[in-house]
């Protein structure tokens, strides 16, 4: 039998073990905002000293795997996620924000609402709620694996328009070469504020975070991190996957 102490040195270890093991958070593949949103969330937990580690992963799978807890969060999404995976818990305050905006490659006009887009074939990305929320009800949307794909069927003519976050609609057409083929159309059809989400096994976790990122809000270092992320990532677009 182990003794008193062996156990107390076997809990110890199991203890250390558990605290060393890093959170496994989805980020979004293929997205730049969703690299912005996993790099201000590096700076996050670094101040809570919690080992964190963002595994990439398709819209829709993301949402599986971190609503199941075999992940245990997403980097950043819509608010609405909560009422729809009620296993992820929201972080607030907002820790970044996207414009939904439509990208073409043969129209030009000014878009007002989502509803000047709804006469169109319109693409967006599978699982990104907010183009999913945008064109319910639409007649004709096509579904693209990740945004890439998005813009070079969009180049190709497969569709009338696309939607995606402007900044990172932008990026992917720069990579791919395209800005002489597709143009972003303005304004944007939206502002909206992203969350951090983790899986309830966490919860206990949450207003830690909280507490830092509310922090970095406040002295306005939230916004200057997003802007120094965005400026690296433009300028290294191409070494970017």
């Amino acid at each position: 039998m182990l003794t008193a102490l062996a156990i107390l040195l076997t809990l110890g270890l199991c203890a250390t073990t558990w605290a060393q093991t890093p959170l496994h958070i989805a980020r979004i593949e293929k997205i730049p905002d969703q690299f912005v949103g996993g790099e201000i969330l590096r700076v996050v937990y670094k101040r809570l000293n919690i080992p964190m580690e963002l595994v990439d992963r398709p819209a829709k799978r993301a949402l599986m795997e971190s609503s199941a807890g075999v992940l245990d969060g997403e980097v950043q999404r819509n608010i609405h996620v909560e009422s729809q995976y009620t296993t992820l818990k929201a972080v607030h305050p907002a820790i970044n924000y996207i414009e939904p905006s439509v990208f073409s490659a043969k129209y030009q006009f000014e878009v007002k609402a989502w509803d000047d887009i709804k006469d169109y074939r319109i693409g967006i990305v599978r699982g990104v709620g907010t183009s999913e929320d945008g064109t319910k009800g639409m007649k004709t949307v096509y579904m693209a694996n990740n945004l890439e794909q998005l813009m070079i069927m969009l180049s190709e003519n497969r569709m009338d328009v696309a939607v995606s976050d402007a900044f990172s609609g932008m990026v992917a057409i720069k990579k791919l070469h395209l800005e002489n083929r597709i143009h972003l159309l303005t304004p944007p059809l939206q502002k909206i504020e992203i969350y951090h989400f983790l899986h309830e096994k966490h919860k206990d976790l949450i207003p830690r975070v909280e507490q830092v990122i509310r922090s970095m809000q406040a002295s306005g270092e939230l916004e200057k991190l997003r802007k120094q992320i965005i400026e690296q990532y433009i300028s290294q677009t191409d070494t970017h996957p």
